[in-house]
């Protein structure tokens, strides 16, 4: 605790010094000075003391050092924001007014989700921090507030009423909020995310308590830098952003889309061991084309139709250019549930310029293709023998597919060309053949292969007969009995990936599955399915849920200081194939024996900050051996050092 006569002479020091800073500088506009009190308790003499000091103070400075009028706006920063701050016009050897930080204490402690503890307060810190009164007598651990916790979360019988209580939580206590998560992920991973989040984003208007993120509306235009300095944490490492135009699987919900980003970002704390005030959730509001919204009186996006061409290429271009320009070259921007038109060409056109990734095509195809390297072992045989069928022709089954492709090259040597031929798609036409070409959205060309028009899934099964079913359609129940049934006649143990999102999109159950085809399929979904017992045996079907992937991939680009995710100058072709595979691998050969026997092809999510500290450690190795990192020099021990690297949800003492 700071003294008062020591207060006293640090607000000395510190109001004369920005007193003597508005007087030398006659740049810049004067900008409000706060000065926060370091007590919430004002009734000694003593505080009252220091209060009437700084009022006295900022009465003299501003009688003594009166506003300048601001330069023309002639000199603006990328985006074509004014630079109201002074900052970037400002020599080195100029000084700028800093922002400042109060020492929380009293109520507005107990109100402060990074710092408050609640009952854990210890009675030492209740009496430095003037506690006393404001909570009830008694002290308790950290474990005990996470069985309590959980004990009320288990009370709730409808999943969005979890997910709820957890974002509450989360604003109120942040440690223990991760600290309940880590402890709890198998139970909890659905409620803060898949399945549970589509809700939320459905009913996201209605639900919205409190802004979790940035908002950055069409009304932004040409002002994006300065909303993004609005954001009171200024050494970002994650973005995770989406326009809401492909939630899951659930199509356009506008700006009610900040779930994903929320829910996104929770697991690159807990499960990858980012910080999380290095975490930002972004959603980009440029309308809706969701009629139900539109109408909806609780609605909180812009009313009006999405912004398309010209006028969407120039906002994102803006955001993107802000983003770079106020957190560095090194801010991790992960693309999140935007439309196939938008997503590749975004990829595309900042892959180069950007730390970017997008994560339904290319988190997506990492997680599977490490499900694909564990069932082999069930299976047998090699990835290149194996003959894929898609349903599904989008930003997934495409980066799937292309992935898949890539791995089958790097095995056998061949022309990725050729391994394509072994990888089919189906789309809502039916069987993408080359007799479409001239039809087909320039991502679905690679896949079109000489073969007669198919228009139904099954008979596509019966006619490429492939050991290998992916759905990533966004259907729900279109891997019918029929077609599971097909797969089984010619697989004595087929693979069925059923990966769409929510639960009521999965293209079949994992009850379907395993009956259908007597027991036989190795079976694995986008969302949880609990045990299925048939014929006597219990069986276990894995999530392939990126959760696996990105948080691990995000920490390893992090503490490897990566500027880019693909190095386009050796491996111009495969992009980002290199550090996704690392990944891949090493996801799949967490994988044990046990879990093979329970039918698993992904390990438990109980180990998953190991798995992601692993993870993180081949992809951080990957980066300094492409010279992408910029983090130098490299430590010795990777995985020591992204587990030292990650943050950790105990509480801290306070002095």
């Amino acid at each position: 605790m700071i003294s008062l006569n020591g207060a006293t002479t640090y607000l000395n020091n510190s109001l004369a010094g920005v007193s003597k800073s508005l007087s030398h500088s006659q740049r810049r506009v004067q900008a409000p000075v706060i000065v926060s009190a370091l007590s919430s308790n004002n009734n000694g003499p003593g505080e009252r003391n220091v209060t009437l000091l700084m009022e006295t103070t900022l009465k003299e400075m501003r009688e003594a050092s009166p506003v300048v009028a601001v330069e023309p706006k002639t000199t603006t920063v990328g985006g074509g924001v004014e630079d109201v701050y002074g900052e970037d016009r400002a020599t080195e050897d100029q000084p700028i007014t800093p922002w400042t930080v109060s020492v929380a204490s009293g109520y507005s402690l107990l109100r402060d989700p990074h710092h408050n503890k609640g009952l854990a307060f210890s009675e030492k810190e209740r009496d430095a921090h003037f506690l006393r009164g404001l909570l009830p007598p008694v002290v308790v651990s950290h474990d005990l507030q996470v069985k309590k916790m959980m004990h009320n979360m288990r009370q709730y019988q409808v999943p969005l009423q979890q997910y709820m209580a957890m974002m509450d939580l989360q604003e109120m206590n942040e440690r223990l909020f991760y600290k309940l998560l880590i402890d709890n992920v198998e139970e909890l991973l659905p409620v803060v995310y898949t399945p549970t989040v589509g809700e939320a984003c459905q009913k996201y208007g209605s639900i919205f308590r409190r802004p979790q993120g940035l908002f950055i509306s069409l009304k932004e235009k040409g002002r994006i830098l300065e909303v993004l300095k609005n954001w009171p944490q200024r050494k970002i490492q994650v973005i995770v952003v989406t326009d809401g135009e492909r939630i899951l699987g659930l199509g356009d919900l506008g700006c009610q889309g900040m779930g994903i980003p929320v829910g996104k970002l929770s697991l690159y704390t807990a499960l990858g061991g980012i910080r999380p005030s290095a975490c930002l959730p972004i959603t980009i509001d440029v309308g809706t084309n969701n009629e139900k919204l539109l109408n909806d009186e609780f609605y909180i996006g812009l009313r009006q139709r999405r912004a398309t061409g010209q006028e969407y290429a120039e906002f994102m271009h803006e955001f993107m250019t802000a983003v770079k320009q106020n957190y560095g070259e090194k801010v991790l921007i992960q693309f999140e549930d935007f439309a196939n038109h938008n997503a590749f060409d975004l990829l595309s056109k900042y892959s180069n310029t950007h730390l970017v990734f997008n994560d339904d095509i290319q988190g997506t195809a990492s997680v599977v293709l490490a499900g694909l390297i564990s069932s082999l072992k069930l299976v047998g045989g090699t990835l290149a023998e194996q003959t894929f069928l898609f349903l599904g022709a989008g930003e997934a089954g495409t980066g799937i597919a292309e992935l898949i492709a890539l791995e089958m090259s790097k095995q056998t040597g061949a022309p990725v060309e050729e391994s394509r031929k072994k990888i089919w798609l189906v789309d809502s036409k039916g069987l993408i053949v080359s007799s479409r070409v001239e039809s087909l959205q320039h991502f679905k060309k690679p896949w079109a292969h000489e073969h007669q028009p198919v228009k139904e899934l099954v008979d596509a099964v019966k006619s490429i007969k492939p050991t290998v079913l992916i759905g990533s359609s966004g259907a729900g129940r279109t891997f019918t009995k029929e077609v599971i049934e097909a797969m089984s006649s010619f697989n004595e143990k087929p693979i069925i990936l059923a990966l769409s999102n929510p639960t009521s999109q999965s293209e079949c159950t994992a009850e379907e599955a395993y009956t259908w085809s007597k027991g036989r399929a190795i079976f694995a979904s986008g969302s949880p399915f609990g045990p299925v017992e048939y014929n006597g045996k219990v069986y276990l079907s894995g999530q392939a849920n990126n959760a696996y992937i990105f948080p691990g991939l995000g920490l390893g680009l992090i503490i490897s200081g990566a500027i880019r995710v693909h190095d386009d100058m050796l491996l111009v072709a495969c992009k980002l194939s290199d550090l996704i595979n690392s990944a891949s691998e090493t996801l799949a050969a967490e994988v044990s024996q046990e879990n093979f026997d329970k039918g698993l092809i992904y390990p438990p999510f109980t180990n998953i900050r190991k798995i992601s500290a692993h993870i993180a450690a081949k992809v951080a190795a990957k980066a300094y051996e492409l010279g992408l990192a910029t983090r130098l020099p490299r430590p010795n021990d990777l995985i020591a050092y992204a587990e030292s690297c990650m943050y950790s949800p105990n509480y801290r003492n306070y002095r």
